[in-house]
């Protein structure tokens, strides 16, 4: 009796088991389920959310964040631990990475918006930032208005060059867009004397490889809203749904704080208001 009662068990959660990892065969999970892997793409230059360590290794605060929800994949499917395959990218490539099949996910500092969506998909919200501008301390430059017939470096397709030209348009000044291609090269620019400013998110700004920081200053505008979320798939419900699973379970159990402080301590940054309330929208119920 006890042997059948034993069998009937292991069959009834063998089932359960099964019916948890049903899903649409085209999607990312099928290959994640089956070789118990998951490939996350990581930028080295957008500290302190992705980066590279002296050991090369990837790590930041949405690095914290995805290797947390890798591990609730794991568990959601009944895995255990999933192993990581790292996917090198850059603020270029970091889409076309994920949309390609290259990686199943890019953690680092992307922001969310409807004309990338076209491309991809996102997670539910993790961080939210503003679009900033560094300048030169000994310049007259004070507020985004001074920039007016000023030369300002940005990345390339980046929201923060379209936060500039819309703030270009409403205050109705002349200001010179240089293109870049990453934050090193707008910041030689910028030490340089080439450009007058450098516009970027303000973390990044601040987490910035820059040879003489006590040099340089922030301006105080804030000049933009990004929303970050994780870059997935398009289309991929379902694992977009583990995902967004995991990062509720993160946010419910306050382990997002723990990723926050470890993080953002070190540079005085507490958790604004805002982020408390995306956080406790995204504390999803089971």
């Amino acid at each position: 009796m006890f042997r059948f009662v034993t069998v009937c068990l292991a069959f009834l959660f063998a089932s359960a088991a099964s019916a948890q990892i049903q899903f649409p065969p085209d999607s990312r999970l099928k290959a994640i389920t089956t070789t118990k892997t998951i490939k996350i793409a990581y930028r080295a230059d957008a500290r302190p959310f992705s980066f590279v360590n002296d050991k090369n290794e990837p790590v930041g605060f949405t690095i914290d964040l995805c290797r947390l929800v890798a591990n609730s994949i794991g568990q959601q499917f009944g895995l255990g631990d999933l192993k990581i395959d790292w996917v090198p990218t850059t603020v270029q490539t970091r889409f076309t990475t994920v949309a390609s099949g290259k990686a199943d996910m890019e953690c680092g500092s992307s922001t969310a918006t409807l004309g990338r969506m076209k491309e991809v998909d996102f997670s539910n919200i993790v961080f939210v930032e503003t679009t900033g501008i560094i300048v030169a301390k000994t310049s007259n430059i004070r507020t985004f208005a001074d920039m007016a017939g000023k030369k300002i470096a940005v990345a390339s397709g980046t929201t923060n060059e379209q936060a500039i030209i819309n703030q270009i348009k409403q205050q109705k000044i002349e200001v010179t867009l240089i293109s870049v291609k990453d934050g090193s090269e707008a910041i030689a620019l910028l030490e340089s004397g080439k450009v007058d400013g450098f516009a970027s998110d303000k973390l990044l700004l601040v987490g910035a490889h820059i040879k003489n920081p006590q040099d340089l200053m922030m301006l105080p505008d804030d000049l933009s809203v990004e929303p970050y979320a994780i870059v997935l798939p398009r289309g991929d419900w379902a694992l977009r749904l583990a995902v967004n699973t995991g990062l509720a379970q993160i946010y419910r159990d306050g382990r997002v704080v723990a990723v926050f402080k470890a993080w953002f301590d070190r540079v005085g940054l507490q958790m604004s208001p805002i982020l408390r309330v995306v956080y406790g929208l995204g504390s999803l119920s089971d």
